[in-house]
């Protein structure tokens, strides 16, 4: 026997009270839009150096921040859902081992929502040999996505990729300024040391931290592909081709305010809700 057709208005109120959006005939219901969001990772998703020198911008981060500028995850998700509540629970400087522990005050908060960036500082060391093993990095990253699914069996998870740190030495090489920043901040010096160089070796430095991060990428996809209910991005972060316009002027390492516009955008239209968002 057919159903009768929910009457157009009444979709529309039903979705403004349940945070539900209502799929049209012949579409898949996208997810409940969250009551409580939880952001993990680190200095990226802090906002670092977005809005000041060496400090946190949480209200420019790309998946919490209530700056309208960058129309942060939070924000997108609260034009349909005031009562969001966002949580930022990334730290400056933390790597993947941190993951769980970050994971855990999701759960304590009882997010339906957890966006996850993390990995840069596992490549972006002092020296080559000093990144993280890819099997330490995926044994700890599935520590922290079961640590979310044993405790919010539900809750929808976005996994952001790294960005490509070869491409960052590619536009700020040729540039005085970004080279004296890295070497006197000392900034990621596995990928960014020598930065003029043309060396065999040196080249081939850089090459094997690509490829690091690309394997770190491949762990996240793999093991978000386990979860019915995770989210990877397909490299959307990995892959935007960002200009020096998109970084910080105090360190040449980390997205300015135009930069965490960029991750809002590309990141959401991969998120669990980013096919109602390219309808809007």
């Amino acid at each position: 026997m057919l159903r009768p057709a929910v009457p157009l208005g009444l979709a529309v109120a039903l979705a403004g009270l349940t945070g539900t959006v209502l799929a049209a005939p012949g579409e898949a219901a996208a997810a409940p839009v969250p009551s409580r969001m939880v952001a993990l990772g680190d200095s990226i998703t802090r906002g670092f150096n977005a809005c000041g020198w060496y400090a946190d911008c949480v209200s420019r981060s790309w998946s919490t921040g209530h700056d309208t500028a960058v129309r942060s995850h939070y924000l997108r998700l609260a034009s349909r859902r005031p009562s969001l509540v966002p949580h930022n629970a990334a730290v400056t400087g933390a790597k993947v081992s941190d993951l769980a522990r970050q994971a855990q005050v999701a759960v304590d908060r009882r997010a339906q929502y957890v966006t996850i960036l993390i990995g840069a500082n596992d490549a972006c060391t002092p020296t080559e040999e000093q990144m993280t093993p890819v099997s330490d990095f995926e044994t700890r990253f599935r520590v922290g996505l079961r640590t979310l699914r044993e405790g919010l069996p539900r809750a929808e998870v976005f996994v952001a990729s790294i960005p490509d740190l070869r491409r960052l030495w590619q536009v700020g090489k040729g540039k005085a300024v970004a080279r004296t920043a890295w070497s006197r901040l000392g900034i990621c010096q596995s990928m960014l040391a020598r930065p003029l160089s043309t060396s065999a070796a040196d080249s081939a430095r850089r090459e094997r931290v690509r490829r690091r991060v690309v394997e770190y990428n491949a762990v996240m996809r793999r093991l978000c592909a386990q979860d019915a209910h995770c989210r990877f991005d397909d490299e959307a972060v990995f892959r935007y081709r960002f200009t020096l316009a998109h970084v910080s002027k105090w360190d040449y390492f980390h997205p300015n305010s135009a930069g965490q516009a960029v991750l809002a955008r590309v990141t959401y239209a991969k998120g669990p809700w980013g096919a109602a968002a390219s309808a809007r």
